[in-house]
């Protein structure tokens, strides 16, 4: 597991005083970095090897600005070039809202998913989700 801690900004409510629904998305990506770094160490977009396929978002909670918001990500699944992260935000001790993410190993030059190889592979397995 990978956790980061988010001190939201004022910039990110809406009209009600909530975090804005548009923001967890974001959030997510921040904390997908470490995993990036498998694929890209220095995180150089010229050698990308990644594409987003899909996303999702379960609201679960209210999240409200002024308290920080810690962010935990996992890998729930791994195909052959392809897997599955998954984020949990979690506010003063409550779960608010979890999501995923499906992420391809893609090959720029063919415009063609490519097979996850050994070492990232057991990079990923050492995060897996367990309950």
């Amino acid at each position: 597991m990978f956790s980061i801690t988010i001190e939201p900004r004022f910039s990110e409510t809406d009209a009600l005083g909530h975090i804005n629904n548009t923001v967890l998305p974001v959030w997510f990506e921040q904390a997908r970095t470490p995993i990036f770094e498998f694929f890209t160490p220095d995180l150089d977009i010229a050698e990308w090897e990644l594409i987003l396929a899909k996303i999702d978002v379960s609201f679960l909670g209210q999240i409200y600005y002024g308290k920080a918001v810690e962010i935990k990500t996992f890998i729930q699944s791994i195909g052959r070039s392809s897997f599955v992260v998954y984020h949990q935000a979690w506010q003063e001790g409550l779960k608010v809202a979890e999501g995923t993410a499906v992420l391809v190993n893609f090959d720029h030059r063919t415009q063609k998913s490519k097979h996850l190889n050994d070492s990232i592979r057991a990079s990923l397995e050492l995060h897996l989700f367990t309950e």
